[in-house]
């Protein structure tokens, strides 16, 4: 049965998020929709990152199966035509190894938060970025960042909602810079828990308000308490932007 892996961008504040759900229009429906319209097939699309609503994606990767082999081109051209008018493309469509697994075979998942601390009121980058009051300490919120990094029991930056078995992950990158007029935090792991990005962040923000110190930040974190937590940080200005894999898969 061929196989199909897709790399997907697409604005999530007209959705409910990445997963099929019976309270609102989901991106895997969507696209779910318009293979369907191409394909006459009925399938399930598997996602790498099951991305909340209102959150962005600049490099999703999902994969599904079909009972006819079509050039992967075509599948590329199809489900974007289908999908209009929604704020969903695929970037590039590849027939791969029914190995892949948009989920289970990643090895790195690459997040993006942008916060805009300016004075005036967002206009084109609205619903695209968290505005909040500034200006922040970016190189503060670097260093406090560093205190993060490598393994450890994340239950303060946890939602209390998170279904992950054990709360421990590990973080490999988390950079705080300044660029093109923005705060950019990147993000570097294999995994990571529900809203455990914008947890941080949120937390690094009162860091960069000179409200927290980079010992605080430690401390909330070695706490393994939720309510140590700084306010989350809003959904619209986070983006999954690349999933890595083995080359072998």
């Amino acid at each position: 049965m061929p196989r199909y892996k897709l790399i997907l961008e697409y604005d999530g504040k007209d959705f409910v998020g990445w997963q099929r759900q019976a309270n609102g229009f989901a991106v895997q429906q969507a696209i779910e929709d318009a293979i369907r319209a191409f394909s006459g097939q009925a399938v399930t699309l598997f996602g790498a990152g099951r991305t909340d609503s209102g959150v962005h994606a600049l490099g999703q990767v999902a994969h599904f199966d079909l009972t006819r082999e079509f050039p992967a081109a075509k599948v590329q051209d199809a489900i974007n035509f289908y999908l209009r008018p929604n704020a969903v493309t695929v970037l590039d469509a590849q027939a791969v190894s029914e190995n892949f697994d948009a989920r289970f075979s990643a090895t790195a998942r690459y997040y993006l938060y942008r916060i805009a601390d300016q004075r005036p009121p967002l206009a084109l980058r609205r619903g695209r970025a968290w505005h909040t009051r500034g200006p922040l300490d970016v190189a503060a919120m670097h260093t406090a960042a560093q205190g993060l990094l490598g393994e450890h029991d994340f239950t303060t930056f946890r939602a209390v909602q998170c279904q992950a078995k054990s709360p421990v992950r590990t973080l490999d990158v988390l950079d705080v810079e300044r660029r093109e007029g923005e705060i950019h935090i990147r993000a570097k792991a294999r995994s990571y828990l529900h809203h455990q990005i914008r947890s941080i962040v949120g937390s690094l923000n009162l860091v960069g308000l000179g409200k927290w110190t980079a010992k605080d930040l430690v401390d909330a974190l070695v706490a393994c308490d939720r309510t140590r937590c700084g306010p989350v940080a809003p959904a619209e200005g986070l983006y999954l932007t690349a999933v890595n894999y083995p080359e072998a898969v």
